[in-house]
């Protein structure tokens, strides 16, 4: 079962990841995490709130010259995050 505190301890750890690193991994890590957010009931606005929270926090510990690159880190994040809730929600729009 998938809490929202496994959520958001998996999101920062896999976002902080994606930050450092850049690669594919973290985000297939985010794309998992989405998966497990849907399965545990988890909805969007739990994890819009979630991934606020960690953006925030990241921001604190940024330069500002790295703003704007940590902001586009995590829109490519979260876009990996949602990728299940939006495949769930096609499923379910066109009855499969």
């Amino acid at each position: 079962m998938t809490t929202l505190d496994d959520v958001r301890r998996s999101y920062r750890a896999a976002f902080l990841r994606y930050l450092a690193r850049g690669d594919e991994a973290p985000l297939h890590s985010g794309y998992e995490l989405g998966r497990s957010a849907v399965a545990g009931d988890i909805n969007l606005l739990q994890l819009a709130h979630v991934h606020h929270e960690i953006l925030i926090e990241s921001l604190e510990n940024t330069r500002e010259a790295d703003v704007t690159a940590v902001a586009t880190a995590a829109s490519e994040f979260l876009l990996e995050v949602l990728a299940p809730y939006d495949m769930t929600q096609r499923g379910f729009r066109d009855g499969g």
